[in-house]
């Protein structure tokens, strides 16, 4: 369950909320030394700015591929190269970009609740052959299945917690 939390966190920082950060670029994938490599392997990603991204590339070579991956990462962003340092604006967001990424917000959540459920079905159905098979008595088989589904309505609490806060952040101007 707390692997569904993190997966949600990781696909909560790739959204962009109108404010530059740097894992904003965490899914760009380089071509470079023939194969594709993160773009956090070929270079430093930083935030100067609250809407702009700075990318330092180690290798000058490889900057126009960076600027070329960045720009078709389909991110929405128009990269410009000056030398070793690509600077990455951040547009502004219409409101109906919003509420596109607030829908994809609510889509991570929920794959991530319904990862959550799969995780106490498991539990559930663990702890029904455990009694069946007489290594546990009935009342233990109630109270640990009572645990797993308070266990369960933690994470499922978390998980909103999180899209509400994700929420609020891109619906800010």
């Amino acid at each position: 369950m707390d692997g569904a939390l993190e997966a949600l966190k990781r696909e909560f920082q790739g959204l962009r909320t109108g404010r530059a950060h740097s894992s904003l670029l965490e899914p760009v994938k380089v071509k470079a030394y023939g194969t594709e490599m993160p773009l956090n392997q070929v270079a430093t990603v930083s935030a100067p700015e609250s809407r702009m991204l700075s990318v330092q590339v180690w290798d000058r070579s490889l900057a126009s591929s960076v600027e070329k991956a960045i720009r078709d990462a389909g991110l929405g962003l128009n990269p410009q190269a000056e030398g070793q340092v690509i600077r990455v604006p951040i547009p502004q967001l219409s409101e109906e970009r919003r509420q596109e990424m607030s829908k994809v917000a609510s889509k991570y959540a929920e794959q991530a609740r319904v990862a959550v459920r799969n995780v106490r079905r498991d539990g559930m159905e663990a702890l029904k052959k455990q009694q069946k098979d007489g290594d546990i008595s009935e009342d233990e088989q109630k109270r640990l299945s009572d645990q797993l589904q308070k266990l369960t309505d933690d994470h499922i609490k978390a998980i909103d917690e999180h899209l509400e806060h994700k929420e609020q952040e891109i619906m800010q101007v």
